[in-house]
């Protein structure tokens, strides 16, 4: 996951692979609820590894359940219909509101003395209706701050089932789900009846509590969507384990891929037509704008179609989340496109109407906006503008605007806050990057080349971090080479030069923050060592092992970009990066940087020795015959002679800003 303060996503070109997605945040967050109220234990297989479920996972071990996680697979022994511990216990939902509305409804009903609350946003999202319904049942609610929102104090209920409970249905369909969830705690004695008021919105939301209630035993009997009755003596009943689907929401931004990009197309593994969630509908939609699509039992095919793809106008009330998607697919069509009766993009995690109306607009669109519509027009070529569009802590948002980026001007997007995908689906990016192609010069390097112990490794380590950039540490390559041809048996000297430059061409190396990986071993302290050093020095000179090594090196830009650190990136390696750095330091101060590093691995040495040392490896490295060490004519000089490391990151983010157009 991308924990930078913004994410640059270079020009894409086109898009073709396979991605397998996340399990549906809308399942994984019932069916946690449901395994805890039952008795005994439920292993739940593909769950949802994020913000949300977290969030109630936490707040389930705080009631008293024993969870056991290994990767996507939670063992979960429930609560069988009563509350372990009786202490006051406070929650933390932050803006999961698959968490706060059905755990209010079921610690209503068990009762107790808990409190709910979450981020600023979850306070003020609407759960008055929820509340209104449940102290009609003799539920003791109150409000601590703003009367209608969060955060809520819940005591112990006195139930009375007897009357229809009523709910508005026009606002949330999250109300009418936590009833349905918890109220088959009171439905022992008698039948329960939910009435809804109003027109029910996101019913396919309806339809995964239905039928995951079935596979939990509860049959609920629905009548025309108006009402809802919980027979007398429902039990929740563990279905010993239970899959999750992938989730048919985040399918929604491959499905538009596919769509717009060219290429062999998108195939989508974990959820197919057949998936109980209603966003799968968005399939439909796609298809209506050009899409074609094939589908099989747990598979999608997706490819481009009709091109610019066919403008719309839709009830998206089916498919609320998924539909924001279509906002930005738009931008892509031969006219406007109308979204219609999506008056709940007002309460999610923020007013997503007036979200996707400001971000497209930064884009260049003409967008126009009502209570329940939005209407986006298309870009055409020339009228793209590059944009840092604000996700508002809000994960669909940076998911669908990260599709801009495959404008035919080809400009670049800035995606604020990219984190903020973790709620639902916290590796989106790398996964869009994984079937995401661009050409090579669109591909940002950013390149810092200098003498030895010129600090350019922490430099450039420092902001790749800070950047979201891969990381190349060429010394380090040709220490990884030298380690690998000793493991390997050869020699370093020139008779074996052949063997190891064909060693070097496929070795299995990366850069994971300040850990160096040789396929599955951490070779970081092997290849730190004085030896690896000079070791690395022997299979330098060596021309053949050098141009195995160019490739390998040109292997590491990759989207979204690249921090090349060394003695040749600017001037051999990518002679046509954009920003190029010569950092340097005097010797001084490099013999007093070296000395620090040496005494703290207990190596006796002296100042003297080590200034004379890196005088006579510059003049080496300066004057050597392949590959010299000097700056590029382009590249801006930096001496770090009296700098913090602090200082030198900001300086050059500060030269890579200025040359960025946002």
């Amino acid at each position: 996951m991308f924990s930078t303060a913004f994410l640059d996503i270079p020009p894409l070109q086109s898009a073709s692979g396979t991605v397998t997605l996340p399990g549906s945040k809308s399942i994984s967050n019932r069916v946690l609820l449901l395994s805890a109220l039952c008795q005994g234990t439920t292993v739940v297989h593909d769950l949802l590894d994020s913000d949300d479920t977290r969030v109630m996972l936490t707040a389930l071990r705080q009631l008293g359940c024993v969870v056991q996680a290994q990767g996507t697979t939670v063992t979960l022994t429930g609560l069988g219909g009563q509350i372990k511990h009786q202490e006051a216990i406070e929650f933390f939902m932050g803006n999961a509101g698959t968490a706060m509305r059905p755990l209010t409804a079921a610690l209503a009903l068990l009762g107790g003395d808990f409190v709910l609350k979450g981020v600023p946003r979850m306070h003020e999202r609407p759960i008055g209706d929820l509340v209104d319904a449940l102290r009609l049942l003799g539920c003791e609610i109150d409000y601590l701050g703003n009367d209608g929102f969060p955060p809520l104090h819940i005591g112990k209920p006195a139930l009375k089932v007897d009357a229809p409970i009523q709910v508005r249905g026009d606002v949330s369909s999250q109300f009418l789900t936590a009833l349905l969830m918890a109220l088959p705690l009171a439905a022992q004695d008698r039948a329960i009846t939910i009435d809804v008021v109003g027109e029910l919105i996101s019913k396919p939301y309806i339809e995964i509590t239905l039928n995951l209630l079935a596979r939990f035993g509860i049959a609920v009997e629905r009548q025309d969507w108006k009402r809802f009755v919980i027979p007398a003596g429902s039990c929740y009943q563990s279905p010993g384990s239970i899959h999750v689907e992938a989730d048919a929401s985040s399918a929604s931004y491959f499905i538009a891929l596919g769509a717009i990009a060219s290429g062999d197309g998108i195939r989508i593994q974990g959820v197919g037509a057949n998936s109980i969630q209603g966003d799968i509908r968005f399939m439909e939609a796609a298809a209506l704008m050009g899409a074609r699509i094939t589908s099989g039992p747990n598979w999608l095919d997706i490819q481009r179609g009709a091109w610019p793809l066919k403008a719309i106008t839709l009830d998206c009330n089916h498919i609320p989340d998924a539909a924001m998607t279509l906002a930005v697919m738009a931008l892509y069509a031969d006219g406007p496109t109308t979204l219609r009766n999506i008056a709940s993009w007002r309460v999610k995690e923020t007013d997503r109407i007036v979200a996707m109306a400001n971000e497209c607009r930064k884009l260049g669109a003409t967008v126009e906006e009502g209570p329940d519509w939005i209407t986006v027009h298309p870009l055409p070529h020339g009228q793209w503008k590059a944009a840092c569009i604000h996700t508002y802590d809000d994960h669909r948002v940076a998911m669908c605007f990260s599709l801009a980026a495959f404008n035919a001007q080809q400009i670049p997007v800035r995606i604020e806050d990219p984190k903020c995908v973790a709620k639902t689906f916290p590796d989106y990016f790398e996964t869009l990057f994984s079937v995401a192609h661009a050409n090579t010069q669109d591909i940002p390097v950013i390149c810092i080349d200098g003498p030895t112990a010129s600090g350019k490794g922490t430099l450039a380590n420092r902001v790749a971090q800070a950047l979201g950039y891969h990381y190349l540490d060429s010394g380090a390559l040709y220490r990884v080479t030298a380690y690998a041809a000793l493991q390997a048996g050869l020699s370093l000297e020139s008779s074996d030069e052949t063997l190891i430059a064909d060693l070097a061409r496929t070795l299995p190396v990366r850069f994971e923050g300040d850990t160096v990986w040789l396929g599955h071993e951490d070779v970081t302290h092997a290849i730190r060592s004085e030896e690896g050093g000079m070791n690395a020095s022997k299979v330098s000179v060596l021309a053949q092992v050098r141009q195995s090594l160019l490739a390998l090196q040109l292997s590491f830009q990759r989207l979204p970009g690249l921090l090349a650190d060394g003695r040749d990136m600017g001037t051999v390696i990518f002679p046509h990066a954009p920003l190029k750095v010569f950092l340097t330091a005097s010797a001084a101060q490099r013999a007093a940087r070296r000395h620090k590093q040496l005494i703290s691995k207990e190596i006796s040495t002296t100042l003297d020795l080590l200034r004379a040392d890196l005088e006579a490896r510059d003049a080496r490295d300066s004057s050597r015959r392949v590959a010299p060490l000097k700056a590029a004519q382009d590249a801006l000089q930096l001496d770090n002679s009296s700098l913090s490391i602090e200082a030198s990151v900001d300086q050059v983010l500060t030269w890579w800003r200025a040359k960025q157009p946002f």
